[in-house]
């Protein structure tokens, strides 16, 4: 509650030299939390207007991403902030993150967009969650902060379990499924290994007991 934008409470962190005559550049260095699109997805137009603002309004620093999963524009001034939230919200369509004893940024995994693991889609029930819970994101009324993460498979690749209080972990419910025809194709060498990323080296042969039957955590082929 020490300084923030019309209508909000959390989001920006305030931050005040206790030497301000001394450095009068950063007599002010408030922090603040950019609420990151869906598993990360950016485009390079969208990143180089993200870093005029934080340069223009800001000291030029930023950080992709912390804890929360927050884009951070850290070093600005009090009388910048709402200017900042304007051309946040209307030129780049972004609002702020959480901050503070409340509801932090949710934070998903790439999910079904570009993972093949994923076990449902992490993108869209992080945006459900995150336009549910507006007022507990922006207005704080916890004693302490909390949050959500959403890992589609047991991978954990948002580290829900270590960096959440709430995680939503993605789990296979069906009966394991085995291509048969390709496991076998695989260990023929008929269909290159990783991808093609091991091509050019002698990785010797490829032993699908040892590195694939024998590696699997719950026995199940």
């Amino acid at each position: 509650g020490i300084v923030g934008v019309l209508g909000y409470g959390g989001g920006i962190v305030g931050r005040y030299n206790d030497q301000q005559a001394k450095f009068p550049n950063i007599a002010h260095f408030h922090t603040v939390r950019v609420n990151q699109p869906g598993a990360k997805f950016y485009s390079t137009d969208w990143l180089r207007g993200f870093c005029d603002i934080a340069e223009y309004r800001g000291s030029g620093l930023t950080n992709l991403h912390g804890s929360t999963g927050d884009l951070v524009i850290l070093g600005s001034f009090s009388d910048r902030l709402e200017p900042m939230f304007f051309d946040l919200t209307h030129d780049l369509g972004a609002d702020l993150g959480g901050s503070g004893g409340n509801l932090r940024t949710p934070s998903d995994c790439i999910g079904k967009a570009r993972c093949e693991f994923a076990c449902y889609d992490t993108m869209a029930l992080c945006y459900h969650q995150t336009m549910t819970y507006q007022d507990e994101l922006h207005r704080p009324a916890f004693p302490y902060k909390f949050k959500m993460k959403f890992d589609g498979c047991p991978n954990g690749c948002t580290a829900s379990i270590a960096r959440s209080d709430m995680s939503y972990i993605g789990t296979w419910k069906d009966d394991i499924r085995i291509n048969q025809d390709a496991c076998k194709a695989y260990a023929a060498g008929e269909i290159p290994a990783n991808g093609g990323a091991f091509a050019g080296r002698d990785w010797g042969k490829f032993d699908i007991q040892a590195e694939i039957i024998n590696l699997c955590p719950t026995q199940c082929m």
